[in-house]
C-alpha cells in the first residue's frame, strides 16, 4: 500500500466507508484501488488498537461488507442517509 498516495482526506474518508455496515469492501477498492486486505492494514496503522480491534470483531460479523454476501435486495453501497452527509463518488454514478 505504500507505493499508493493517498491523502490525508482520503484516509478520513475510507475509515468512515469502512466503519458504515453497508459500504462494502469492493466499493472502497472501485473509488481508492485499496483491497480488502490493505483496508485492514489502514485501519491498523490509523486507529487505536482497541478501535482497531472493535471494528475487526464488527466486520467479520457483517454479510454486507462482501458483495457477494450480502442479499440480494440490497442495491446500494451507502445508507440512504448519506447522500446528505458525505461526499461519496460512489453516490453519484
Amino acid at each position: 500500500m505504500e507505493s499508493k498516495e493517498i491523502t490525508t482526506a482520503s484516509i478520513d474518508r475510507i475509515i468512515e466507508m469502512a466503519w458504515e455496515d453497508r459500504t462494502p469492501f469492493e466499493a472502497i477498492f472501485h473509488q481508492f484501488g485499496l483491497t480488502e486486505r490493505e483496508v485492514i492494514q489502514l485501519m491498523r496503522r490509523e486507529l487505536l488498537e482497541k478501535s482497531f480491534i472493535r471494528w475487526r470483531k464488527r466486520v467479520q460479523s457483517r454479510k454486507t461488507k462482501h458483495i457477494a454476501l450480502r442479499n440480494k435486495d440490497v442495491l446500494r453501497f451507502k445508507c440512504s442517509r448519506q447522500k446528505t452527509i458525505s461526499s461519496n463518488k460512489i453516490s453519484k454514478r
